[in-house]
């Protein structure tokens, strides 16, 4: 799931340091934290909204507050798909797949 970032790092006076070698790995990285991140919390928002759909009573009011709830998690995960599908085209016409396969 996650690149190793020990592999493009540099051994500098029994140290450790990660080299610019290793941007394209944490960028991979990254992108996979916050496509997690975000699919995760969309799931809470959408699982406490159906709940609050559930429990409304037929309430006008909590019932328009669940449904927009509901309306812009999906919203918001759509947008976060999208732009990793912007960033997975950019890389492939550019020909940076490290980003995409996070093995440079």
């Amino acid at each position: 799931m996650f690149a190793n970032l020990s592999a493009c790092s540099k051994n500098l006076n029994n140290v450790d340091v990660i080299s610019l070698s290793c941007i394209p790995q944490l960028l991979y990285n990254v992108l996979n934290a916050a496509l997690i991140l975000s699919g995760s919390i969309c799931l809470v928002i959408l699982i406490v909204s159906g709940i609050q759909f559930v429990l409304s009573g037929g309430e006008n009011k909590q019932v328009e507050g669940a449904r927009k709830s509901i309306t812009w998690a999906i919203v918001g995960l759509v947008l976060v798909l999208m732009s990793y599908l912007i960033i997975n085209l950019i890389a492939t016409a550019t020909g940076v797949s490290c980003i995409l396969l996070g093995n440079c």
